[in-house]
């Protein structure tokens, strides 16, 4: 085993909104930074090399070298795109998927060198991909990681496996449940058994953290509040993060609201990015109309009307009959989206009410002659789940299996990227 096994794993967990990164080990991400990249394109904008001037194809060279490196991620990258409009946002990540490779690259530059501060020659590392990955994805990043950055292994990981791998509700980590992952770009509900993914009975749905984002957005532009409108989607997103909860019942919460407009009415003051001029807006109805879009996405969209609730139910009556009590007794929540205050409770409260249903309409079949028994239904909810598929990718990585499941550079060079297609499997973590 080569010296990097002596040294703590890399892992880094790309979401579409945001990018955890730390060490192995840890039980927090040492950053968490927005998945985005602001270029500089002015130095594209260079004449094409002409053969009769060679300062022309200098001029280029050095363009296209300063523009390799003129690059800033994360909170930088948003500041920057405000502040100069010769730097253009891209966002390498859409829906789950990496969608910019050359944009993914320069963001795993500055994650490691200008953030970590490692030399990525001296840890393996271990990242993380959602359920619906295709294959080529898992190549492309292996080939990026062992050719550019050098370094001595690469595991990629199931983000949905880590989150339910983390085992934050017992000692006794259960590898059997659905893990409702809800990331700022997709929705993913994914049933695991025994730690293996059950791939026919995955559900995706259209709506996500950035749509909550959005329809708080909206739902404050019709109301005629002075937002800015090129400050209002990042006022939105902090309204969702720092006011917003679920509510239990949708028509007594607006007749609270009614009620006393004082107690459940915040104030949001902020300053204009271009005059600096104070500015405050009221927060009403949309801090439980925005988790709502889960419960009742009609109020959002048309396009897509199946609530979360039944989304679940019905991933797990797809898998096999003898998985879904377990199922049913672990549904894991992971991702900043589930952080809601009571969102886990609504949830719980919601597929019971489907599994109630489903059993005394099941004893009025049978007239009683055969008794059902019972179906458990527990969400699991914790403060880490906001970062759980970190959690558990620090977890797999503090092993000694991790090391030895790990492609390394020598497996590489020789059989190519296509290694990276499929992960050997092991449970030293559980």
């Amino acid at each position: 085993m080569d010296s990097g096994a002596s040294r703590p794993a890399v892992v880094i967990d790309n979401g579409t909104g945001y990018t955890k990164m730390g060490f192995a080990g840890n039980v927090e991400p040492c950053f968490i930074v927005p998945t985005v990249v602001a270029s500089n394109n002015s130095f594209l904008n260079q004449p094409r090399p002409n053969s009769t001037k060679n300062s022309n194809w200098i001029g280029q060279h050095n363009a296209g070298v300063m523009a390799d490196l003129d690059f800033y991620i994360g909170d930088e990258a948003l500041s920057r795109s405000k502040s100069s409009s010769t730097y253009n946002l891209s966002y390498p990540i859409k829906q789950g998927k990496v969608d910019d490779w050359d944009s993914m690259e320069r963001f795993w530059q500055h994650c490691i060198f200008n953030y970590l501060r490692c030399d990525p020659e001296d840890h393996y590392f271990c990242l993380t991909e959602s359920a619906l990955t295709a294959p080529e994805s898992r190549e492309y990043a292996g080939e990026i990681m062992f050719e550019t950055f050098n370094i001595p292994g690469l595991y990629i990981a199931v983000q949905p496996v880590l989150a339910l791998a983390a085992g934050y509700t017992t000692s006794k980590c259960e590898m059997t449940g659905v893990v409702v992952d809800v990331g700022d770009g997709a929705t993913h509900v994914v049933p695991v058994a025994d730690g293996y993914v059950i791939g026919s009975s995955i559900k995706s749905i259209p709506i996500a953290g950035k749509d909550v984002t959005r329809f708080i957005q909206q739902l404050m532009k019709e109301r005629g509040e002075h937002v800015p409108p090129e400050d209002s989607f990042d006022v939105a997103r902090r309204v969702k993060e720092m006011y917003c909860y679920t509510c239990s019942d949708i028509v007594k919460e607006f007749n609270k609201h009614d009620r006393e407009p004082a107690k459940y009415i915040k104030q949001w003051r902020g300053t204009k990015p271009k005059t600096g001029a104070p500015y405050s807006c009221d927060i009403g109805y949309e801090r439980f109309l925005g988790p709502e879009v889960f419960f009742n996405p009609e109020i959002y969209t048309t396009d897509f009307t199946s609530p979360l609730p039944d989304v679940i139910d019905k991933c797990i009556q797809s898998a096999p009959i003898d998985t879904r009590r377990a199922l049913y007794k672990n549904i894991v929540l992971s991702g900043g989206s589930t952080m809601f205050k009571d969102f886990n409770r609504r949830l719980q409260r919601d597929i019971k009410k489907i599994v109630d249903a489903r059993v005394l309409a099941s004893d009025a079949r049978l007239a009683g002659e055969i008794k059902s028994q019972p179906v458990e239904v527990n969400v699991v909810s914790h403060p880490i789940q906001r970062y759980a598929v970190w959690f558990g990718g620090s977890v797999l990585a503090s092993t000694p299996e991790f090391f030895t499941a790990c492609h390394t550079k020598a497996e590489y060079e020789e059989c190519g990227a296509s290694i990276c297609r499929t992960n050997p499997v092991f449970k030293g973590m559980y």
